[in-house]
């Protein structure tokens, strides 16, 4: 049992590692990564959950219709794009988070 959280807690460091780079997320940012349960007949039992909490921005919930240990680097890029769409880019090449002004 040690073993297999040992190795679920590194993978979901790896995950939330891939995430902060893709994202330009900065230290004032988080991001959460779990495996939830689904009740919905059109997911999977299990899917994992992404929550990127930008300072002093809501916090955006993402879906990836997977078992935390099976999720790979496109599904991650689907996170990204997603966030992208959502209005923050990457502005410089330190990939430091920038958020569009608001109106």
């Amino acid at each position: 049992m040690r073993v297999r959280n040992a190795a679920r807690s590194a993978r979901i460091a790896a995950i939330k590692a891939d995430l902060v780079a893709r994202l330009g997320l900065t230290e004032a940012d988080a991001v959460s990564v779990n495996e939830i349960a689904c009740a919905e007949a059109c997911c999977p039992d299990r899917e994992t959950l992404v929550l990127v909490m930008r300072e002093g921005e809501p916090t955006r919930a993402y879906r990836i219709a997977r078992p935390l240990e099976t999720v790979m680097a496109d599904d991650l890029a689907g996170v990204q794009a997603e966030d992208a769409r959502s209005g923050f880019t990457l502005e410089n090449s330190s990939g430091s988070a920038r958020h569009p002004p608001k109106a």
